[in-house]
This record gives C-alpha cells, structure tokens and sequence, in this order.
C-alpha cells in the first residue's frame, strides 16, 4: 500500500491562556506520509438534526505513541483517532481507525 498521502499529527495539548486559566489546544507531532482511505459513510438523525458520519482507515509508518485521543488533519479535513492498530508482526506499519470530524 502506498503512502501517498501528506498528514499533520496533532495529539491534545493543555495550554493556558493570558490570565492562567486552561484552554483546549492541539499540539503539532509532526508531518507524515499516510495511506487515507474512505471506508463507508452513514447518514443518521440525531437530536432531529440530519448528520453523516464518514469513516476512514489511515496507514501510517510504525510508532508506538499515537493514541486514539489524537486526531490527523489531510488538507481541509480533519480525522478523530478512534482506534489504534499496531502492525506487531512485522511492526511495518500501524493503521488507525477514523472519522471525519470536519
């Protein structure tokens, strides 16, 4: 499978605003090649409000610290990790289970 594809790994990152008081942030990991692709998509309504949930499998090069709370942004969009899949046999590659989430 080809990583074709250029990502930005950002993991969660408590930072602080001018006053001290704690504001959600990412932080940047770093920039890699990936294989995205597009699993299925569903449409759903939820509190009657129409929402689609598309998800999508990203293979990555191997490594041991992505965590499923990390997200992968590919150009306008934006991936939740929902799962980590380490590669352990050959520990080649590792692929993780996403959703689009903008």
């Amino acid at each position: 499978m080809n990583l074709n594809k250029r990502v930005w790994l950002d993991r969660p990152g408590d930072e602080v605003d001018a006053i001290g008081q704690p504001v959600e942030g990412w932080q940047p990991v770093g920039e890699f090649w990936a294989n995205v692709r597009y699993l299925n998509g569903v449409e759903t309504i939820k509190a009657g409000a129409d929402t689609s949930i598309v998800k999508a499998s990203i293979r990555l090069r191997y490594r041991t610290d992505v965590q499923a709370s990390w997200r992968i942004r590919h150009g306008d969009v934006i991936f939740q990790v929902n799962a980590v899949m380490p590669d352990e046999q050959t520990m080649y590659h590792v692929d993780l289970a996403c959703e689009v989430v903008r």
